[in-house]
């Protein structure tokens, strides 16, 4: 009697352990969405279309860099602090966003959100990553991961909405009441399955170095086309990123402990997983900011229409990362759902670039349902592969490292994405003016090209995934236990 209610009580935990770690993922989730739909109307307000990936890909700059530390430092200050910590930092700096004035303030502040960002983005996968193993995981993952679906369906309809009757400032303002929500959650439940905390130091050297090159990086691209930047200044740029780079990986090989131990890279199902995440997260955000920006811009559809008709796709890309997840769980591999993945990721992207002015609603909701399919699978895939192919005392890191190289992927497409569309309707970037909507869906044509031409690559590269079997709970318990003895 006693054991059943051991187990009730256990089942019942994490339970509401799951459901504080995906509302605290959908405090972050929820505002890429919501941006995606309301950014058209922030530049009718703020100006600057030549600007207008730069408040999605400052936010990407500085979570990557946020996701790659914040694993180190949950190991050493515990998940639970380390994620209520970023979930404070979101709704602040939300808060300032909204009472941005022009788009290099709300770039700015865009770029301090995307701190909290990156580790609402992270901590909770790490934290179902060490409560159950691998033969599960995919199950929990896919849960855990429809989260994404779920802001992403909720996001673009409640930012449509919120834009075109209250005003873009408010599609940050709803952070709040969720973000606080989620501090409630954590603080009352997380405690009764808290992780063991296992002493580290940070690593400076690395945070310092791959700030350097990231930024650099980012300016270099986003300056690339630029009247008021000479071009030895970009290239300058460019080659300063290269040497971070290199200082970069000088530096973790000779760290104590390494925010990205160079030793992952011996692994080869780290690699392709790697590469992969970082290819098709530059397709994903490929069609989620600018499908929106397509309906408004070349069909003339309000926020809210945008909203309503690119929810298909993510709805789609919900279920499909809940299938996934228990497809994986039932048959304890992956490599067929990857490549599977990348096919209809390349189909997508592929039907998407045939669009023209005269593109109708229901193919353009055919092709986008395709590619949420497609995005929605990648979810589990990845981070289930390297999570089970490396001890568990290095789960937090091959997790935190591939939301790294998800991030990554977007940060350096976007810029690039953005050039393209600025020397397509031959726009600098120091100035704005309107566009015909042939000229902007020929622009985000050529986007959806390049974003065909990285999806077929990622596919040949899955591949070399190799299917390594999925370990069970024993095999996962004791694996615990080994560590605990430690």
């Amino acid at each position: 009697m006693e054991n059943e209610k051991s187990k009730g009580s256990e089942a019942l935990n994490i339970k509401l352990l799951l459901g504080g770690l995906m509302i605290s993922l959908l405090v972050g989730a929820l505002d890429n969405s919501i941006m995606s739909t309301a950014m058209p109307k922030v530049i009718a307000s703020l100006g600057g279309m030549a600007y207008y990936v730069w408040p999605f890909t400052i936010y990407l700059l500085t979570s990557t860099i946020a996701i790659i530390l914040s694993g180190k430092l949950s190991d050493i200050y515990g998940r639970k602090k380390v994620l209520i910590t970023g979930i404070v930092i979101f709704i602040v700096t939300s808060v300032l966003c909204g009472f941005s004035q022009n788009i290099m303030e709300l770039t700015f502040f865009r770029g301090l959100q995307g701190i909290g960002g990156g580790i609402l983005m992270t901590i909770p996968f790490i934290v179902v990553a060490e409560v159950f193993p691998p033969r599960e995981r995919g199950k929990y993952m896919g849960i855990l991961s429809s989260v994404f679906g779920f802001a992403n369906v909720l996001g673009p309809v409640l930012g449509g909405f919120i834009t075109d009757f209250m005003g873009w400032e408010w599609v940050f303002y709803v952070n709040i009441p969720v973000g606080i929500t989620a501090i409630y959650m954590l603080r009352s439940y997380f405690p009764h399955l808290e992780i063991v905390i296992k002493e580290g130091v940070i690593d400076y050297a690395g945070i310092v170095t791959l700030t350097a090159a990231l930024s650099a990086l980012f300016l270099g691209l986003t300056f690339v086309r630029s009247t008021a930047v000479s071009s030895g200044l970009v290239a300058s740029l460019f080659i300063f990123a290269g040497f971070m780079l290199l200082v970069f990986i000088y530096a973790e090989k000779k760290a104590r402990e390494p925010i990205l131990p160079m030793k992952l890279f011996k692994n080869s199902i780290f690699n392709v997983s790697s590469i992969a995440m970082f290819l098709s997260s530059a397709v994903m955000f490929c069609g989620i900011i600018y499908i929106p920006l397509f309906i408004q811009g070349v069909q003339g559809m309000s926020a809210s229409t945008s909203g309503l008709l690119i929810t298909p796709m993510l709805v789609s890309l919900t279920i499909a990362s809940l299938i996934t997840g228990q497809i994986i769980s039932r048959t304890g591999t992956y490599k067929k759902l990857a490549v599977l993945a990348f096919v209809l990721l390349t189909l997508g992207i592929g039907l998407l670039s045939t669009m023209n002015t005269s593109t109708g609603f229901v193919v353009l909701i055919i092709y986008s349902t395709i590619l949420g399919i497609g995005t929605g699978m990648m979810y589990p895939i990845f981070n289930v592969a390297v999570q089970n192919a490396v001890p568990m005392r290095e789960l937090g890191t091959v997790t935190a490292s591939m939301q790294f190289f998800r991030n990554i992927g977007a940060t350096v497409a976007l810029p690039v994405f953005g050039v393209i569309v600025n020397i397509t309707v031959n726009m600098d970037i120091q100035t704005s003016k309107n566009v015909s909507p042939a000229l902007m869906s020929l622009g985000i044509h050529n986007v959806f090209i390049s974003g065909l031409v990285i999806s077929f690559v990622g596919l040949l590269v899955c591949f070399l995934l190799k299917d390594k079997v999925l370990a069970g709970r024993g095999d996962f318990e004791v694996e615990k236990k080994d560590l605990a003895g430690e």
